[in-house]
């Protein structure tokens, strides 16, 4: 393997026998394995530079995309703690790095912000590895590859990432799609068996385009071009594709036989990335809500615990709707119990949203979703001044509408939400069956943020409510019916 004969007496780190083995077999310059969760990726990424460790000057970079990502519980850092110790490994948890006897380098960084590539301008890394490389924007990769050098001249530079699927369209890691489409089934989405592995060679013509070649050759008399000292102006680099599966990581099976389970739990399209490997399932209609799923009760139970979920606009009669869902769960079953809904003016919103808080009653814990900038503080702010003697939270909300709807979607396909009888009922289902592509958002976002709080608990009041539903009430004037 490469390592020093007292750490080989220590310790013998290896590969898994196919993809994980493949991959850190393979002569691509750019090798990028993945696909499914569980197939034993960042295993992967912490094994490649043990071959290199006798090396004085060598040196490896592995990049997440966010610093805590390195250092959470079972992180990259965690990680290599069980096994870099074993070939004499000396930590520096300051700088994220491990030193080996031989005086050779890993550490861990990470590229959060874009400009953050710069932060490596003069660098020269012999081997290169981004974690989760879909979570990384183009520019960030293409940059740090031209850092990928070796100023000893005794390692030939070489570039290794993990992924998991992501869509052409993704705006973060679409590009990665694009890159390694030739080794994907355009039909499925699912990776080609028969070209795993395979080196592709590719020059890059212009900025957004690269051509690809079959080999060396074919490469090299499509750009003969040399320089003073005969080298190729364009000289092509080598690339290939290694899908995994759980199936592929029997050690993980072992170690988590209730690991595919959770999985499964996913909602359809994570699921099909996750488990199934599938680069070309994206939110559609009818993905992530199918009104199917929910069952129509006539009343929910009177115990429960409540939140009623804000998420505010503030334009009268247009644009986005003003929308407060109250969600109640009780045994691990969530029921939407009911939906104001209006396009109300900023001054005519806080005074519905007076009126529904003090029909709902104090044992409804209230939460707003605070839009970004200072008038959305400022919304945020009044709401909650206006609502003094009741349980009201406020919070800024990350991540994507699908994510965030993702739970409550696999809730849902499981039959655990359902809704109370009421005549919102309709309006509700078509934004959430519509949903990512319909116009409307707001009731999804609102049923998010509801359900998430009642998941992940918080300072919520169990016990019965003073007042019926809003859905059975009359005397609360909305104004007009939402359509």
């Amino acid at each position: 393997m490469g390592a020093t004969d007292a750490a080989v007496a220590r310790a013998e780190v290896r590969a898994q026998a196919g993809p994980q083995e493949q991959a850190l077999s393979s002569e691509a310059d750019i090798m990028i394995f993945g696909g499914s969760a569980g197939c034993g990726k960042t295993f992967m990424l912490l094994l490649e530079p043990i071959r290199y460790v006798d090396i004085p000057e060598f040196g490896a970079v592995i990049f997440r995309r966010e610093s805590p990502e390195i250092t959470n519980q079972g992180g990259l850092w965690d990680e290599s703690a069980r096994y870099y110790p074993e070939l004499g490994a000396q930590p520096n948890q300051q700088r994220l790095e491990w030193t080996f006897p031989s005086g050779a380098k890993v550490r861990f960084s990470h590229l959060q912000r874009e400009d953050d590539k710069f932060s490596w301008k003069g660098a020269q890394v012999p081997l290169l590895e981004f974690d989760q490389l879909e979570s990384f924007s183009a520019g960030q990769f293409w940059y740090l590859i031209s850092r990928n050098r070796d100023p000893a001249g005794k390692v030939r530079p070489f570039v290794r990432g993990s992924c998991n699927p992501v869509p052409e369209d993704d705006s973060v890691g679409g590009w990665l799609h694009r890159l390694i489409s030739w080794w994907l089934d355009e039909e499925t989405g699912l990776p080609r068996p028969e070209r795993s592995g395979v080196l592709r060679w590719f020059v890059r013509v212009d900025e957004d385009r690269l051509e690809w070649f079959d080999s060396h050759a074919e490469a090299e008399a499509a750009y003969p071009e040399r320089d003073e000292a005969g080298m190729l102006l364009r000289s092509p680099l080598t690339m290939t594709f290694i899908p995994g599966r759980l199936e592929d990581n029997p050690a993980m099976v072992r170690a988590d036989p209730e690991y595919r389970t959770r999985l499964l739990s996913l909602p359809r399209v994570e699921r099909e990335r996750l488990l199934g490997g599938n680069w070309k399932v994206r939110p559609t209609a009818g993905s992530v809500f199918d009104r199917a799923w929910f069952e129509v009760v006539d009343v929910a139970p009177a115990v429960a615990r409540r939140v009623r979920y804000w998420d505010k606009a503030g334009t009268e009669g247009a644009g986005a709707y003003s929308v407060g869902v109250r969600v109640a769960e009780v045994g691990g079953v969530y029921y939407v119990e009911d939906v104001a809904r209006g396009q109300w003016s900023p001054e005519r919103r806080n005074a519905v949203v007076r009126q529904v808080t003090t029909a709902d009653g104090p044992e409804v814990a209230v939460w707003f979703e605070q839009e970004p900038g200072s008038g959305g503080k400022e919304s945020a702010q009044i709401s909650t001044r206006e609502l003094a003697g009741y349980n009201v939270r406020v919070e800024t909300v990350t991540g994507d509408k699908v994510t965030r709807a993702g739970p409550l979607s696999a809730q849902a396909e499981a039959g655990n939400v359902k809704l109370v009888r009421g005549e919102w009922n309709e309006a509700y289902l078509s934004e959430l069956h519509g949903f990512p592509e319909g116009k409307y958002k707001d009731q999804v976002d609102a049923s998010s943020g509801a359900f998430n709080k009642l998941a992940l608990g918080g300072p919520l009041v169990v016990g019965p409510l003073g007042t019926p539903p809003v859905s059975q009430r009359r005397t609360l004037n909305l104004g007009p019916a939402a359509p």
